[in-house]
C-alpha cells in the first residue's frame, strides 16, 4: 500500500500539500495535526482515502502511536514534514518556553517523525522538509525561528546525501513569506512592530507546486520564488552583518 504522510496538515502549506498529493494516485494519505476537526474537513474534500492521525507532534505518545500503525506492507512514497511554527519579537519579549517550543516542534519532532517513517520508505520515495529562506542567515527578531530552520536545512541536506544511494530523495523547502497562510498572524503574537508588509510574498499554491516539482526531480533545496532564490545565493556571498541589516529594512 502506497501512502503519503503529511504533518501540519490542518492549515497552510501542510493542507495544500495534502490536496496536491491527492492527485498522485496514492492508496491513502495520512494527515496529522492537533486540530482534528480541521483534518476531518480536509479529509472530506480528498478523493484519496485519508487517515487522521491527530495529536501534538512533540508528545512522545504521538511518535509511539505513529510507529504502532506503520506496519509491513506499507510503503511511504511521500513524507511531508510541515508541522512547525514561528514567533516574531525581541529576544526578551518572547516567552522563553514558547521560544523553546519552536525547537521542539521545528527540530526535534521533525527528526523523530522522520526516523519513525524511514524504515517504510523505499527507492523512489520523497521527503519534503518544510524549511524557510530564514535558514540561510541569522535574522534579528526571528532569531530562534531562523536557527531552527538552519537546523532543518543542514539536517535535510546531510540526510539526503546518506539516502541518495537508496533512491530516497530529501528536499529542504525554503520559501520566502507566504501571504495566504496563518503563519505571520500567529507569529506576531508578541508584537505588531515588525513584519508590517510582505513584499514579494508568494501564494501557497505556487510554493507547493514548485516544491513538489523540485522533490520529484530530486533537488536537495527548493527555493520557490525570486526572493527565496536571491536569499539563498546572496547569503553565500554577502557578509552576514549586511544581510541582517537588509532584513530589518524589509521588515519595517
Amino acid at each position: 500500500m502506497d501512502i503519503a504522510i503529511v504533518t501540519g496538515a490542518s492549515s497552510g502549506l501542510g493542507s495544500e500539500f495534502a490536496r496536491r498529493l491527492d492527485e498522485e494516485g496514492l492508496d491513502e494519505i495520512w494527515v496529522s495535526a492537533r486540530r482534528r476537526e480541521r483534518l476531518e474537513s480536509l479529509a472530506a474534500h480528498l478523493k484519496t482515502s485519508a487517515r487522521i492521525v491527530d495529536g501534538d507532534v512533540t508528545d512522545v505518545t504521538f511518535i509511539d502511536r505513529l510507529r504502532s500503525i506503520l506496519k509491513k506492507g506499507i510503503s511511504v512514497r511521500y513524507l511531508i514534514n510541515a508541522a512547525g511554527y514561528g514567533r516574531i519579537g525581541g529576544a526578551i519579549d518572547i516567552d522563553a518556553m514558547d521560544e523553546a517550543g519552536m525547537i521542539d516542534v521545528n527540530c526535534k519532532a521533525l527528526l523523530l517523525i522522520t526516523r519513525a517513517v524511514l524504515p517504510y520508505m523505499h527507492s523512489g520515495a520523497r521527503i519534503g522538509m518544510l524549511c524557510s529562506a530564514a535558514a540561510f542567515q541569522p535574522i534579528p527578531y526571528i532569531g530562534t525561528y531562523a536557527a531552527t530552520k538552519a537546523f532543518v536545512l543542514s539536517y535535510s541536506r546531510s540526510l539526503g546525501e546518506e539516502l541518495r544511494q537508496q533512491g530516497i530523495y530529501v528536499t529542504a523547502i525554503c520559501p520566502y513569506w507566504v501571504k495566504d497562510t496563518e503563519f505571520v498572524s500567529t507569529a506576531k503574537k508578541y508584537t505588531d512592530g515588525f513584519i508590517k508588509r510582505l513584499p514579494f510574498a508568494n501564494h501557497k499554491t505556487y510554493v507547493v507546486s514548485k516544491a513538489l516539482n523540485d522533490m520529484k526531480h530530486g533537488r536537495s533545496v527548493s527555493t520557490p520564488g525570486l526572493m527565496a532564490t536571491i536569499d539563498r545565493y546572496g547569503s553565500a556571498v554577502l557578509p552576514t552583518g549586511l544581510i541582517m541589516r537588509l532584513s530589518r529594512l524589509l521588515m519595517g
